[in-house]
């Protein structure tokens, strides 16, 4: 079974017993604050059970548990890109916040790039970071992506417009 050891992570494929653990996660107005709209809130078991079933078939998957402890308490992911994109994917990532300030979604950043640029055969990653989460910037940066731009008013969250912020990291042929 697919597993990378992080150090304070472990990254691992979702599965069917993550319910419990997923939605007591997921279920945080200021987790959803730093993520899309398609992640909803509040977060419920309908919810976790339909985003498993999801991704429980997908064979290599697209986004894996960060465990910590046994439990999963945060995911991190791509949507591959197509056609004359197909070598980029964008790179998503979310942690439960009583785990926030560790340290977590660093290592777990650094676990999953290799992993996914060997897997689907990428070369460049991307990841778009509302304004209003410096934290997840830093992640970014501390993972050697560089920031490429400013998309002004790209999002809107709570009815209000937000700049998002586009990192990117290039690896080596």
């Amino acid at each position: 079974m697919l597993t990378i050891d992080c150090g304070l992570c472990i990254l691992r494929p979702w599965r069917a017993r993550d319910l419990e653990s997923l939605v007591r996660h997921a279920n945080s107005h200021n987790v959803w604050l730093t993520v899309r709209d398609r992640f909803p809130h509040p977060y419920t078991r309908e919810a976790g059970r339909a985003w498993l079933e999801s991704v429980l078939p997908e064979d290599p998957p697209t986004t894996l548990a960060i465990d910590v402890d046994g439990e999963a308490v945060g995911g991190v992911g791509l949507l591959p890109g197509k056609d004359v994109n197909a070598h980029t994917g964008e790179l998503g990532y979310w942690l439960g916040e009583a785990y926030w300030g560790r340290g977590i979604t660093t290592a777990a950043v650094r676990g999953f790039i290799p992993w996914a640029a060997s897997t689907f055969s990428l070369r460049r990653f991307f990841a778009e970071i509302f304004e209003s989460n410096p934290a997840s910037m830093r992640v970014l940066e501390k993972c050697g992506f560089v920031k490429e731009g400013v998309l002004r008013q790209h999002a809107r969250k709570e009815g209000r417009y937000l700049d998002e912020v586009v990192y990117g990291l290039l690896l080596d042929s």
